[in-house]
């Protein structure tokens, strides 16, 4: 098994919710939507296609053909945004299974990127991309198998539906939750078991409590969470490094290094996604062991 192979590693393209938020203001957090890699025993998972999507897209260039992975949370803008712009699925040779829930309306993760790629929202159609794509439709609270990484799914409280994802392998787990709202007398129970005993809980964290309960502008509704419940929520899973996620588009530098401050007193283990930053999931691999084959026959 050569290194790569033996490593679970946790990579940051695109921390925004909501809108891009370029500018001298958001420097050292990024102002790119929604994306997260996970390189896990060789494979590569890619959460969320917001426009931090085509920044790592670029990435991938001098490596190509390219095998990937896509979870999709769901097809609001801010998380499909940047799919039309991944280079490597216009480049033939490249392949990438693709992973959505049914929207409400009945439409599937394919319809969704198709529709946003036609007249007039954009020039050229889905059909043009020349890289092996698969795409497959996933219900809540389904397990997905790829070799020996397991998926673990569950719904989540955001206008639309949403999924969260968690990734174990070899006893090292890495969970993806966003977007989410949290419930106002209790921790959410699908929530709370995807983030169990994680080594890593990327949560949604958009708002803070003073934001989410404002008089004049509350958010209650909006299908977003706060640090502050993402710290409750890291205390009772007994999360080892909790990351919070999503930054609200309004929210500069100076406004994200003082809730990182507040969040690392409250929990320890609390830090503040930016783009670029990787985090490396401790995980006990031997070097004979044998994979099975995945479910889905990746």
């Amino acid at each position: 098994m050569s290194r790569i192979e033996n490593q679970f590693t946790v990579q940051f393209w695109g921390v925004r919710g909501s809108i891009p938020s370029p500018g001298s203001h958001t420097v050292r957090y990024g102002g790119n939507t929604p994306c997260v890699e996970m390189q896990v025993g060789g494979k590569r998972l890619i959460f969320d296609g917001g426009t931090g999507l085509h920044v790592l897209g670029q990435s991938l260039l001098p490596q190509m053909p390219i095998e990937g992975h896509i979870f999709f949370t769901h097809s609001h803008w801010d998380h499909m945004q940047g799919f039309p712009f991944f280079v490597p699925g216009f480049v033939k040779g490249n392949h990438f299974y693709i992973y959505g829930a049914i929207a409400p309306d009945g439409s599937t993760i394919e319809q969704r990127l198709n529709d946003q790629m036609l007249h007039p929202n954009f020039p050229v159609p889905l059909q043009i991309m020349q890289a092996n794509l698969n795409f497959h439709d996933i219900k809540p609270g389904q397990a997905i198998h790829i070799n020996d990484v397991t998926i673990e799914t569950a719904s989540l409280n955001h206008p639309g539906e949403a999924v969260g994802y968690r990734v174990n392998w070899h006893g090292g787990a890495a969970v993806y939750i966003t977007d989410t709202e949290h419930f106002p007398d209790r921790l959410d129970e699908n929530v709370l078991w995807l983030s169990r005993n994680a080594d890593i809980l990327i949560y949604d964290s958009t708002y803070t409590d003073e934001e989410y309960h404002s008089p004049s502008s509350p958010k209650i509704g909006w299908g977003h969470s706060t640090w502050q419940e993402a710290v409750k929520l890291a205390k009772a899973a007994n999360v080892k490094t909790l990351v919070i996620y999503h930054h609200d588009p309004a929210h500069n530098d100076d406004f994200l290094d003082c809730v990182g401050e507040q969040a690392a007193k409250e929990f320890p283990g609390a830090i503040m996604a930016r783009e670029g930053m990787r985090l490396q999931v401790p995980a006990s691999v031997s070097l004979s062991e044998s994979f099975p084959i995945s479910k889905f026959s990746v």
